[in-house]
C-alpha cells in the first residue's frame, strides 16, 4: 500500500514539473496610462530615481525601506537600490539609456526573495496635449516563477501595482502641468503689465519746468 502511495507520489511530481516545463520561457507586463500634459513633466518624474518616492506603487509597502542612491540619481547611468520587508524585498535598479521625453531603458534586479534580472521599458508619446505612458517589463521565467504562474500570471502579480503607480503618475504629472501652465500665465502677466507700464512712461512727455525770470 506505502508503496503504490509513494509512486503515486512520484507520478504526480513528475507530472507537475513536465506541466511546469512547457510553461512559457519569458513573460511580458504591460500597463498605459494617458496624462493631460507634454511628456516633459511624467518623463522627469521617471527619470530620476529619488522622485520615485512620489508616485512608485511600493514606496508605502514599507515606510522603513532602507534606499541608497548612486552619486547620479537621473539620466543613464543612475542608479538605486532598495531592501525592506517581505512585501517589497531587496533588488536594485540602473538607468541604461534614455530618450529624453520620449523612452527610458532600465535594468532591473531583484536579490530577495527570489533572484532575477529583468528589463523595465518607459515609453512617452504626446498626441496633443496629451501623453501616453506605457510601463512595461520584460523577463526570463525561472522553475519557481512558472510554477507560479499555473495559479496566478505574473501579469496578474505585477500588472495592479504597474496600475496603481501609473495612476500615482498621472495624478502628480497633471498637478504639476497645471501649477507650471499658472506660473507661466502670472509670469506673461506680469511682463505684460511691466511692458504697458513702460510703454505709458515712454509716451507721455516730461513735466514742463517755467523758466524763472531774473
Amino acid at each position: 500500500m506505502l508503496k503504490k502511495i509513494g509512486i503515486g507520489l512520484v507520478v504526480v511530481v513528475v507530472a507537475f514539473v513536465v506541466v511546469v516545463a512547457t510553461r512559457p520561457d519569458t513573460f511580458t507586463v504591460e500597463r498605459s496610462t494617458t496624462i493631460t500634459s507634454s511628456p516633459e513633466v511624467a518623463f522627469a518624474l521617471v527619470n530620476d530615481f529619488r522622485k520615485w518616492a512620489e508616485w512608485s506603487p511600493w514606496e508605502k509597502l514599507d515606510p522603513t525601506m532602507k534606499k541608497t542612491f548612486d552619486a547620479v540619481s537621473s539620466g543613464p547611468g543612475a542608479g538605486y537600490g532598495w531592501a525592506g520587508n517581505d512585501k517589497v524585498g531587496e533588488g536594485r535598479m540602473n538607468i541604461e539609456s534614455t530618450k529624453p521625453n520620449q523612452e527610458i531603458a532600465i535594468r532591473l534586479e531583484f536579490i530577495k526573495p527570489w533572484q532575477a534580472v529583468n528589463q523595465t521599458h518607459f515609453t512617452f508619446a504626446q498626441t496633443g496635449s496629451t501623453t501616453k505612458v506605457t510601463w512595461t517589463l520584460n523577463g526570463n521565467a525561472n522553475f519557481f516563477m512558472k510554477a507560479m504562474s499555473l495559479f496566478k500570471s505574473s501579469d496578474d502579480m505585477i500588472g495592479p501595482d504597474f496600475e496603481k503607480g501609473l495612476s500615482q503618475l498621472k495624478v502628480i504629472s497633471e498637478t504639476e502641468a497645471k501649477r507650471q501652465l499658472e506660473e507661466a500665465q502670472r509670469l506673461a502677466a506680469e511682463a505684460a503689465k511691466a511692458a504697458a507700464a513702460a510703454a505709458t512712461a515712454a509716451a507721455t512727455p516730461p513735466p514742463v519746468t517755467p523758466a524763472h525770470k531774473k
